[in-house]
Formats: C-alpha cells, structure tokens, sequence
C-alpha cells in the first residue's frame, strides 16, 4: 500500500522574476510549494494573478511543473506581479518588489479553506502581507488549520515591506520558524532580543512556542534548533550560478525531512545539499537530481 503523499500549501506572492538572464517563475510560497512537490508532497500554491498575459503564462508554468492551480485567483484590476532582480558578482541577488500587484488582493475562498483544514503543511512569509486585505486572508487562513498542520513562517524580508506588528502575528500562527542571519539581526532589534545566537533563538522558541528553527547563512551552512538539540551543517562549496530561490529549496527539503520523521542532522543536511544545488542553477525552480531526491523519501 503507497504512503499518501502529505498536502502543502504555500500562500502568498507568485511573480515572474526579471533576471539579467530573462524572467523565471518565483515568489518564496510557490518556490516552497515547487520544491515540495519534487519532493514527493502533492503541493498547491495559494494566490493571486492578473488577468494578462503574464498570469496566463504563469499557468501555464504551474501546468508544466504539474503543479495545482486550482488555489489561484484571477484579478480583473491588478496586474500579475513583476520583480526586478540584480545579481551581485557572487550571485546574491538584490530585489526591486512593484506594489499593487494581484498578490496584493488575495480574497478569502471557500475551497481553500477546505485545503488548509487539511493541510499538513502550510508556508506564509512577511511580503504577501504587507497588503490588509492579503494579510487578512492569509491569517484567516491559518487559523482553520488543525491542530498537527505544521505552520512555517518564513520571515523572507523584503525592501521595507514588514512592521513588527505583522511579524509577531506571523510568529503567533507559527510552530515553525525559517530566517537567515541578516533577518536575525533585524528581529532581535525589533522584539529586544538579548544575548548571543543561542540566547536569542531560545528566547524566540519559548515565547512562541516554536518545534522547530531553521537559521540559515548562505555559504556558511545552516543551524536546526528543535528545542533540545542543535545541528549544525555546512555543505560543500559550489560555483554559485545565482542564490535565488535557495533559501526555498532549503525550507521545502526541511519540510518534507521533518514530515518523513528524519532527524535534525539528517534534515539539515539534505536541506543544504538541496539549496548548495540549486545555487549552480539559474533560476529557483531547478529540476532537484534524482539522488537527493530518493535521500528525503527513504
């Protein structure tokens, strides 16, 4: 008998990256929502288009990666979201985010709330909210998960689209947490987080009662904290082609090991393998290799 595959969502921005090299599908919820379904979980993103040519085409993406498109809206009056994006000379890119996108209205439906209800998963960020009404579909969305739904919030700040009242609404919903080190730096400023690294994530894992951290730092490897135990994981150094999308592939592979009862060391480890690949492709939505594909689901 086949294991059933676990159900994800990820809610909030869907956009057409405009790299130096052309556009490519992005947003954080539907690159997790991508890389998730390679990883064997069935994966639907939640949010919104426009109805132009840009949104068609972004259906037509969703359909070749076979993934659902039945969570999406069509806007009549909002265009499909654009970034520009400027890569560094290490690959580090650096976003140019246009407002009032279709994103930015994501309405409340009932049918996806027969998908959150059950969901095993559910991933949301900082930037769909900076929108009330987005803001307020995502919560609302969040508070109809069951009580087993694992709810991540993947802080991925942006420009200045964030506040700290929705950043703690955010770590209210949440039993999961994802940030990279420069997001550290900027929470333990708003919240007066004290201490060294340590301090400061244990201070954040009781006050909102989180299962599980994940601190990434770019090529210096990442750090797991599930409450007692630490692992920490660096992979090995590739030629970085651009880091879009990694950050991604790294929750999503995190995801799935948790939800496949991994342990934090073996988690952590396939999770930066995954995202040190996708670094060496263009783009955040790479075909992941067959090999660390079969590692997450044995």
């Amino acid at each position: 008998m086949s294991k059933r595959k676990p159900l994800i969502l990820g809610v909030g921005e869907i956009l057409w990256d405009m790299l130096p090299g052309g556009k490519m599908l992005g947003g954080a919820p539907a690159n997790f929502a991508y890389h998730c379904s390679q990883l064997g979980a069935e994966s639907i993103v939640v949010s919104a288009i426009g109805s132009d040519d840009p949104g068609s085409e972004i259906l037509q993406n969703l359909e070749r990666l076979n993934l659902s498109t039945d969570a999406l809206s069509i806007e009549e009056n909002h265009p499909t979201s654009t970034v520009t994006v400027r890569l560094d000379a290490q690959g580090h890119p650096e976003y140019t985010i246009h407002e009032n996108v279709a994103w930015d209205h994501i309405p409340s439906k009932h049918k996806v709330v027969d998908l959150v209800r059950g969901a095993d998963a559910i991933c949301y960020g900082s930037l769909a909210q900076r929108s009330p009404l987005s803001r307020q579909t995502i919560q609302s969305y969040l508070e109809q998960t069951n009580d087993e739904c694992l709810r991540i919030f993947d802080v991925n700040l942006r420009q200045h689209y964030y506040s700290k009242e929705v950043l703690e609404s955010s770590l209210g919903f949440a039993n999961v947490l994802k940030l990279n080190d420069e997001e550290l730096v900027i929470l333990a400023e708003l919240f007066s987080l004290k201490g060294d690294e340590n301090e400061m994530i244990r201070s954040m894992q009781q006050s909102y009662d989180l299962k599980l951290i994940a601190l990434t730092r770019g090529g210096d490897g990442a750090t797991l904290f599930n409450g007692s135990e630490r692992s920490d994981y660096r992979a090995e150094a590739v030629d970085a082609v651009d880091t879009v999308g990694a950050g991604d592939s790294f929750t999503a592979a995190m995801v799935m090991g948790y939800l496949n009862g991994k342990n934090l060391n073996e988690m952590n480890r396939l999770a930066a393998d995954i995202a040190a690949f996708v670094c060496t492709q263009k783009g955040a939505t790479p075909a992941i290799p067959s090999d660390l594909l079969s590692e997450i689901n044995s």
